[in-house]
């Protein structure tokens, strides 16, 4: 066992596929079927199910993930030590409430440990908002959720924004339709039975993904929310559905059953200005392919 065969080993877990993984490692698929191959014979148990061309992790495989990360993040540790990279200074990092919440704790943690000397000044905010601070040197990178392409289409100045910065995605997101205790089954908008729509402010990409969907079946008008525990609060009332990342959800020890209906998978992008990575900003980018799997698995809805 060694270390590119855990790399392959995560990237697989992350993107559920072996065209997917392979691309993200720079390796030919059958290259890293192979590799898999070896490293469930070396530990003697099968790591991924595979149901045609998806890959999900098994009991045996999930026990090793978190494994596989430390591995991972104690070999990066080790060269730091060895030959310090030495990034200093500030790195001004914007985010969404969501990704702050899910996502970024393991990833600012581990930063931290490894690089104490750098400032992390973090910044909440949606996703409009926090591209047009990069492309303005207000923010040195963000993360951000990516629009799908229609909804670009009708933002011409986002979508410009986008393309003049460098982007990479980090994570994906599972975006829910969140329902009262005992909704029925939906299918589409036009199923629901509330009066509104929960959401954050109109820059949140979740809320525009939300609202082109309730369009389709000229659904609930929206009610914006400051957070997501107010919206939850919202739905409980039994007269609104909401929208947010299965993620954040998962997090939400909620005294209440809610219902949920998938609407989609939603990119995480890091952004940033193009020729101005500095070293701080190499190394956060480190960090959260390190821990990009290391988001909570607390509830299943």
């Amino acid at each position: 066992m060694d270390l590119s065969s855990i790399d392959i080993f995560l990237a697989v877990a992350r993107d559920r596929s072996v065209t997917k993984a392979a691309r993200a490692v720079g390796r030919v698929p059958s290259n890293v079927t192979t590799r898999i191959q070896q490293l469930e014979e070396n530990l003697g148990v099968v790591l991924f199910c595979r149901d045609g061309k998806k890959m999900t992790l098994t009991r045996e495989g999930e026990t090793f993930l978190s494994y596989g990360q430390r591995l991972v993040a104690l070999a990066l540790e080790a060269r730091q030590a060895i030959k310090p990279l030495a990034p200093t200074g500030t790195l001004r990092v914007g985010t969404m409430e969501s990704t702050a919440a899910s996502r970024l704790p393991a990833a600012l943690t581990q930063f931290n440990r490894m690089w104490p000397d750098v400032s992390l000044r973090l910044t909440m905010g949606a996703s409009r908002s926090l591209t047009h601070d990069v492309l303005t040197d207000v923010l040195d990178c963000a993360l951000i959720a990516r629009p799908p392409r229609p909804l670009l289409e009708e933002d011409e100045q986002f979508d410009t924004e986008l393309d003049l910065l460098d982007t990479e995605t980090v994570f994906v997101e599972d975006l829910l339709i969140v329902l009262p205790s005992g909704h029925p089954q939906i299918n589409s908008a036009a199923d629901l039975r509330v009066g509104s729509l929960a959401a954050l402010e109109p820059g949140c990409t979740y809320r525009r993904i939300a609202e082109h969907w309730a369009r389709q079946s000229s659904g609930p008008e929206t009610r914006e929310f400051g957070s997501y525990h107010a919206i939850l609060a919202s739905v409980a009332t039994g007269e609104t559905a909401g929208v947010m990342p299965k993620s954040v959800l998962d997090l939400m020890h909620w005294p209440t059953n809610v219902e949920t209906h998938h609407i989609g998978c939603v990119e995480t992008l890091l952004v940033s200005r193009r020729n101005s990575r500095s070293s701080a900003f190499n190394a956060f980018y480190e960090v959260l392919n390190i821990t990009k799997n290391s988001a909570p698995r607390v509830m299943t809805h």
